[in-house]
């Protein structure tokens, strides 16, 4: 599945983060959860624990964007670009570049909106339809989960 190398890496991106749970899930559907103790929410588990193997269902792979609340749907105009995959957010080229895309931004179907890194791979998330950025929900660098939303396009 993966290496310990691999899962070292990954564990020290995740306990440098804000996020509270890591899910990887392979092409052929196996998962690997990691979870770690937030400061807000009581978790029993040690911090950063490999929890266990499981096979998603159909729901579980096809998120609903739980990641916005409704006060903010409305405060926010637009759609949610969400990321296809767990990985490290990184909103320009490198790290001594400009972002891609900001608030304000004005792009076209196919423009690169930001890169994520997942197993040593720099994947690039491009816009699915033209329009104005209007939020960007995630900072750089910070770890994401799969269908959580990236950028608010309207």
């Amino acid at each position: 599945m993966y290496s310990v190398e691999e899962i070292k890496e990954l564990l020290k991106a995740f306990d440098g983060s804000k996020a509270t749970k890591l899910e990887i899930i392979t092409e052929n559907g196996e998962a690997l959860t990691i979870a770690q103790k937030s400061e807000t929410t009581p978790v029993y588990a040690p911090a950063a624990t490999i929890v266990e193997q499981v096979q998603p269902t159909a729901a579980e792979k096809q998120p609903s964007a739980p990641f916005i609340h409704e006060e903010e749907k409305s405060e926010t105009e637009g759609d949610a670009i969400t990321s296809p995959m767990v990985g490290v957010f990184y909103a320009a080229p490198a790290p001594d570049q400009e972002p891609y895309v900001s608030v304000g931004s004005v792009v076209k179907k196919g423009d690169v909106l930001c890169l994520i890194e997942a197993m040593k791979l720099m994947n690039e998330v491009t816009a699915e339809r033209s329009g104005e950025i209007t939020k960007v929900c995630v900072e750089n660098g910070e770890v994401v989960e799969y269908g959580q939303p990236l950028f608010m396009i309207k």
